[in-house]
């Protein structure tokens, strides 16, 4: 099956609120990654929602450009949601309708986040010390917002604190429509080992579908969770960076089929993709500039990655990076070259942190 192919899914429909996804199977909010281009992979490799980076709520609500950007949208990655971080009740009610005018198919609030400049706001993840803001956040938001609501969160605060099953039992009390869950403490960050038995006791005190995250590197992972937590779907963050394919290869093995890591071809062809994508939301020097990063997690793991760093460094544009991506595809392959694929009319349409 071609990477542009659209894709079946076995994995479960999964009905939040009013709106039905076409699998379980979820794009975490990540920084300076989930992007507008990111976001149109993931949906095209089977992700069955993407979700945007972590937007400010104070942004939002005072109409500031910089953050509006973030909401930039293409019918192609609907659903959309769309996640919104604060501490002021009010203001985050603002932020969610701003939100779904902008055209939102569901708000997702992080009370999770561990980064320390969200946190020394009283947001994300400090919002689990505070069970009482907690419950007048999502009132505040959900009489405002029309389309579902959801809240990203953790295990609570530190492990004197496990706070997991009061938290979501207060979202479902004020009507949210499913809870996501990253079994680790915000002390923790992204340390030791996420506990899923957490998931699995969150699951059997809501009635509301619980999303698993955290700790899923692989395919079989995503099953994995799946069965020994009882979870509703799965919230792929961190492993999906420069492996975009790992949505497909969980939608594969959860239909008894061998996952189909991508040939070369293949990543060439999605790695021109997105740098496409990305020129046409931020311009050609800019987008040439986190290309760079980007491939470092595009070709992890492949022989010989580590020699190729150093070109990957001087890439300012497309015809540098095909360049760079030439030279070392050919030394995979064992050939002299290999032909250039430049972007064809399909693929190229009119400190990464996952935040909670």
């Amino acid at each position: 099956m071609g990477f542009w192919t659209r894709l079946t899914h076995h994995f479960h429909m999964l009905r939040i609120g009013a709106l039905t996804l076409r699998n379980g199977l979820m794009m975490a909010p990540m920084s300076g990654i989930t992007n507008l281009p990111f976001r149109r992979i993931a949906k095209r490799l089977g992700a069955g929602l993407v979700a945007t980076e972590m937007i400010s709520a104070v942004g939002l609500a005072r109409r500031q450009e910089k953050t509006f950007r973030y909401l930039k949208s293409d019918p192609e990655e609907r659903p959309l949601s769309v996640q919104i971080f604060g501490s002021d009740p009010q203001v985050m009610a603002e932020a969610g309708r701003v939100a779904v005018d902008a055209g939102a198919d569901l708000v997702d609030i992080n009370m999770g986040c561990p980064a320390r400049k969200v946190i020394k706001t009283g947001a994300g993840g400090a919002l689990l010390r505070s069970p009482d803001r907690v419950r007048a956040i999502v009132s505040a938001v959900r009489a405002v917002c029309p389309v579902p609501l959801t809240v990203k969160t953790r295990t609570g605060w530190s492990a004197d604190q496990p706070v997991a099953s009061d938290i979501a039992r207060i979202v479902e009390d004020c009507g949210a429509d499913a809870i996501t869950l990253h079994p680790r403490f915000v002390a923790q960050r992204f340390s030791g080992q996420a506990d899923w038995g957490i998931i699995a006791h969150v699951k059997s005190q809501v009635g509301i579908p619980v999303i698993g995250n955290g700790d899923v590197w692989s395919p079989s992972r995503a099953l994995d969770m799946m069965q020994q937590t009882g979870c509703d779907g799965v919230m792929i963050g961190r492993a999906a960076i420069g492996n975009p394919w790992i949505f497909r290869e969980i939608l594969d093995l959860d239909k008894g089929l061998n996952p189909r890591p991508p040939e070369l071809w293949e990543r060439r062809k999605i790695i021109l993709a997105h740098f496409s994508l990305l020129t046409d939301l931020m311009g050609e020097e800019r987008a040439a500039k986190v290309m760079r990063g980007l491939l470092l997690y595009y070709t992890k793991g492949l022989p010989c990655s580590s020699r190729f760093r150093g070109a990957f460094t001087g890439i300012n544009d497309l015809d540098t990076m095909i360049a760079a991506m030439d030279a070392y595809f050919s030394l995979l392959t064992g050939s002299s070259g290999i032909p250039i694929l430049r972007p064809d009319p399909v693929a190229h349409p009119t400190s990464a942190e996952e935040q909670s």
